[in-house]
């Protein structure tokens, strides 16, 4: 029955990837339903581990809109970007890294798209260059933000492994980091200059192409205090993960797990921010981090749990197809989970339903660690929200999705991204693992 219930669950994601957003965790539920009652396959383990993080950082994160922080972190973007306008193509994606690094959560990144688009037309410089490789740095930083749901996860599958939640983000970080900074260098050759380009010279002839100028930002009281109190919690986070780990050995026995932990200082910085900031929590529930951090964790229920599902029920089928490939080819890993990322839309999700396949096959914790970064393929169909908001917000018409779908800006940048974190993956962790 293998085949007819992997039909199911492509069927699915397909649906779930027409619907998009939200509605992907709906079609995950779909399938679900169909594999458990029409196939009488036992249903794998909801996720809840990964979704109660998402919640917890979330939470935070929304907070700290409320109170500024998110509004004042874009005005320190603003005034970077524009104090060297001539390298636009590699800050951008570096504020986008730090921006998700810190939050946890790609989606940051909506609130900086529109200056980089602005800078880019200003220095005359082809918008699509620097929005590309930035959607592109917020995905990837994912895998080596110290409070992601899919860091965290992937820190819990590794630990009896014997690498260590630190020594994860030791590898993740560095190596990714390394991966942007070269892949933005080549995403600055790429596309003709934008005075060349004939659909900008179509649109400035029409008027369709605007300069806002500079932001007068004016910071809200609690909004510097809101963005420090959210560090102090990743930096509490990080400490407390690291005191507790079996490497380091500070806190043997700990009473509050690692997990636990994160969710619990989350929501005590939520809390804060709240409280010394003034803020009204009822508007925390509008705020658009915390729509969008909701909406992530019903896709990662209905996503994840479709995942578990299926591979727990042909675990044994999966071994006997897969197990001696990616034993003679370990990077083959890498290559499955970046196809899956692009049908499962989500870095947690396709982290949840096949590392622990992956580790059950037989695959090396290194291994595991080098590939960590190619669940962030979400690039490749252009549906991902972030993706579509920087084709909207660049009006000169150069960050385009052409009639073959797959020929879109993001697409070689985002690659080639992913091909050089895994690659610094094998080298740093064959060092340091």
């Amino acid at each position: 029955m293998l085949v007819p219930e992997l039909i199911v669950v492509f069927a699915a994601i397909y649906l779930g990837s027409r619907l998009g957003g939200i509605g992907i965790g709906f079609a995950g539920g779909l399938g679900v339903l169909v594999l458990t009652l029409g196939f009488q396959v036992k249903p794998g383990a909801i996720p809840f581990d990964v979704i109660e993080i998402i919640m917890a950082v979330i939470a935070a994160i929304a907070a700290m809109q409320v109170a500024g922080g998110m509004d004042y972190l874009v005005s320190l973007a603003e005034r970077l970007l524009r104090r060297h306008p001539r390298y636009i193509t590699l800050l951008a994606p570096l504020v986008t890294y730090l921006m998700t690094l810190l939050a946890g959560t790609g989606h940051t990144a909506f609130s900086t798209l529109p200056v980089i688009a602005e800078v880019a037309k200003e220095q005359g410089v082809r918008p699509s260059r620097p929005l590309s490789i930035a959607v592109i740095a917020s995905q990837i930083a994912i895998t080596a933000s110290p409070i992601s749901a899919a860091v965290v996860f992937m820190a819990g599958i590794l630990e009896p492994k014997g690498i260590s939640y630190l020594m994860l983000l030791a590898v993740a970080i560095p190596a990714t980091m390394a991966a942007i900074f070269i892949a933005a260098v080549i995403t600055n050759f790429l596309g003709k200059e934008l005075k060349d380009d004939a659909v900008f010279q179509a649109r400035l002839a029409k008027g369709e192409v605007t300069l806002r100028g500079a932001n007068r930002f004016e910071a809200k009281p609690g909004a510097k205090r809101s963005v420090l109190l959210l560090l102090a919690g990743i930096i509490a986070v990080v400490l407390y993960a690291t005191a507790i780990s079996s490497t380091v050995g500070l806190i043997e026995n700990p009473v509050l797990p690692r997990n636990e932990a994160i969710v619990v200082f989350m929501l005590t910085v939520a809390m804060l921010i709240c409280f010394t900031c003034k803020i009204d929590s009822a508007e925390i529930l509008n705020a658009s981090t915390f729509k969008s951090g909701m909406s992530a964790c019903v896709c990662v229920l209905g996503v994840a749990w479709l995942g578990d599902t299926f591979v727990k029920a042909h675990i044994g089928d999966i071994q006997q197809v897969a197990g001696s490939l990616l034993h003679d080819y370990p990077w083959m890993l890498a290559l499955i989970l970046f196809f899956a990322s692009t049908l499962l839309y989500s870095q947690a999700a396709t982290t949840k339903a096949l590392m622990p396949a992956a580790l059950m096959l037989g695959v090396s914790p290194v291994t595991a660690v080098a590939s960590f970064a190619a669940v962030s393929a979400l690039f490749v169909l252009p549906t991902y929200p972030t993706l579509l908001a920087a084709v909207e917000m660049d009006d000169t018409g150069s960050t385009r999705i052409g009639r073959f779908v797959f020929n879109h800006p993001f697409l070689v940048p985002g690659t080639l991204a992913i091909v050089l974190s895994v690659a610094f993956g094998f080298l740093l962790g064959g060092l340091l693992l």
